[in-house]
């Protein structure tokens, strides 16, 4: 038996949104089989003491059932209770008046909502109309049933100015002063996002570090810790190690529709597929699992950090990036070039 915990998230029911930062690529949705969770589960039981299933991998509660798909969430669980952390689905929260009252159940006392802008910005990088009032609408209906709402906003040079008339709405919607005697406070913060999935594509309109502006400064994550790219480059340029994920206490796994299976390290693409459930040897899945024996991992060990700086690095580029997530975007260069 393999000692560390093991954690899937499956995409059994899909996702309303196309959103242009998502961390995981986009895929198609697909509806999985009604008993794909039990035998997801009994495929690794022989292999790991604690299991813990949840029955999403983008959108939370994406399915007309989510009562009793969280209720077997727990149920098919082994030796492990799933988290609620602080993810819902908006979709739903304005189509389904008894979620909210199913997300009180459950102890859910803070929901992040994902902005890109004002409406039509954050509409486009949604992927769908409405999106922009339909979290405005979920912003409010969380007021009023007492669970605040975080609002997190990614910004580029496209919508920087947006995301400043965002912070302004912020005031005028009162919010902080309307969720204070809440047990969590309103939080608003922005970043720029990773380097992974569907953001990748936004490299050429990445924020640049000056152009941040001054009344968000607050308001971005580790700002503190945010580089130039040029920086970046700087201080990997004689870097020899390897940029090579790992897991830790725990091992996350990340499996599509089609029971194609990924760790949970970066985006969902071909070059970081461990195999497929359903028809690859269950031996060699598990032996590739618990050797991190794939081939974008294999690669990785071979180039060093200086190496991806040379072949990929902007030094004339001031766009900005904490330095471990601009070493993610350099190595998923390289593996795309190797085996993409």
């Amino acid at each position: 038996m393999i000692s560390k915990p093991l954690i899937l998230a499956v995409d059994m029911h899909g996702c309303p949104n196309r959103c242009k930062h998502c961390w995981n690529g986009h895929m198609p949705n697909r509806e999985m089989e009604e008993d794909a969770d039990i035998w997801l589960v009994n495929y690794f039981k022989p292999y790991f003491n604690s299991i813990t299933y949840y029955s999403w991998l983008r959108e939370p509660d994406y399915c007309d059932d989510y009562t009793q798909r969280w209720s077997r969430d727990n149920q098919i669980s082994v030796n492990a209770t799933p988290e609620r952390f602080e993810l819902a689905s908006f979709w739903r929260i304005v189509r389904d008046p008894n979620y909210v009252a199913f997300l009180k159940e459950v102890g859910v006392h803070k929901v992040q909502l994902t902005f890109f802008g004002m409406e039509e910005m954050t509409d486009k990088y949604t992927g769908r109309k409405g999106a922009f009032k339909e979290l405005l609408d979920a912003t409010e209906i969380l007021i009023a049933n007492q669970i605040a709402p975080r609002w997190q906003a990614f910004i580029n040079e496209e919508n920087k100015g947006e995301i400043v008339q965002l912070l302004d709405l912020v005031d005028t919607l009162r919010l902080k002063e309307r969720c204070s005697l809440f047990q969590e406070d309103f939080k608003f913060f922005v970043h720029s996002g990773s380097c992974d999935g569907e953001n990748r594509k936004l490299y050429d309109v990445r924020i640049e570090k000056k152009h941040i502006p001054e009344v968000l400064i607050p308001y971005y994550m580790d700002y503190e810790k945010v580089l130039t790219e040029r920086k970046c480059c700087y201080l990997l340029m004689n870097d020899t190690s390897n940029m090579v994920y790992y897991n830790e206490d725990s091992i996350v796994l990340n499996i599509s529709n089609t029971y194609d299976v990924y760790f949970n390290f970066t985006h969902m693409s071909e070059e970081w597929k461990i195999g497929n459930l359903k028809i690859d040897s269950q031996e060699e899945i598990i032996r590739r699992i618990i050797e991190e024996d794939i081939p974008a991992l294999n690669l990785a060990r071979e180039i060093t950090v200086k190496e991806l700086v040379t072949k990929y690095g902007n030094k004339q580029s001031d766009r900005a990036f904490l330095i471990g997530d601009y070493k993610s975007y350099l190595l998923n260069c390289y593996l795309e070039d190797e085996i993409g």
